[in-house]
């Protein structure tokens, strides 16, 4: 590919990327509630699931979902089974002022800080949403020369995504580590648990509602 297309492919990725979703919003909280450090397992998590993802659309799969619409709607509604529950949890996670001081943040969504807990809770948020592999289906190519050998050219676009999504995922991570000394008070983690769950489940029902 030529150096003006990479380029255009790093712009449109650095603003794809950086727009809120389950993921980010994941790292933030886990950034808020386990510090920097941990929150790269839900990092690491989220990159191998999209990576993943990715390599498995150029693969052929993006269109084996759009020509069986019953089975991209089956995974489409389990993601938006998982994101809900992750919200419901999140809202209805118990609070004390006792916890809140001692822990800087909110009751994590998982049971502990360790890096495969972190690790898994990444993965299968970002694992939850189907529509990722038809959108690089049919974003990836856009930016591929047909007439230049393609493995290449598919490797430095994954290359450039990963750098440029990583970097979104610490910024996230660090304002979640900022906001975590205001979540010391318990009606303030209150609060953060709701707003985090109902953001979650929100995005679990318009995974759910919203069409190809």
């Amino acid at each position: 590919m030529s150096l003006q297309t990479w380029w255009l492919y790093v712009v449109t990725v650095f603003f794809v990327s950086a727009t809120p979703g389950p993921n980010m919003l994941l790292v933030m909280t886990h950034g808020a509630r386990h510090g920097l450090r941990p929150s790269l397992g839900t990092m690491a998590g989220c990159m191998t699931a999209l990576i993943a993802m990715m390599s498995i659309s150029a693969a052929g799969l993006g269109a084996v979902l759009k020509a069986w619409p019953m089975l991209f709607d089956t995974l489409r509604y389990l993601g938006a089974a998982y994101l809900i529950y992750l919200g419901y949890k999140s809202w209805r996670s118990p609070v004390d002022t006792k916890e809140a001081a001692a822990s800087f943040g909110a009751p994590a969504l998982v049971a502990d800080s360790s890096f495969g807990k972190l690790f898994k809770a990444g993965f299968l948020v970002a694992a939850s949403n189907p529509k990722a592999i038809l959108f690089a289906a049919a974003f990836l190519p856009q930016f591929i020369d047909p007439t230049a050998a393609k493995l290449p050219q598919f490797s430095i676009l994954l290359g450039t995504f990963a750098v440029i999504e990583m970097s979104w995922y610490v910024v996230y991570a660090t304002g979640g580590l900022r906001i975590a000394p205001y979540l010391r008070e318990a009606r303030v983690l209150k609060a953060f648990n709701r707003i985090s769950g109902g953001v979650f489940m929100g995005f679990g029902a318009l995974m759910a509602a919203v069409h190809r």
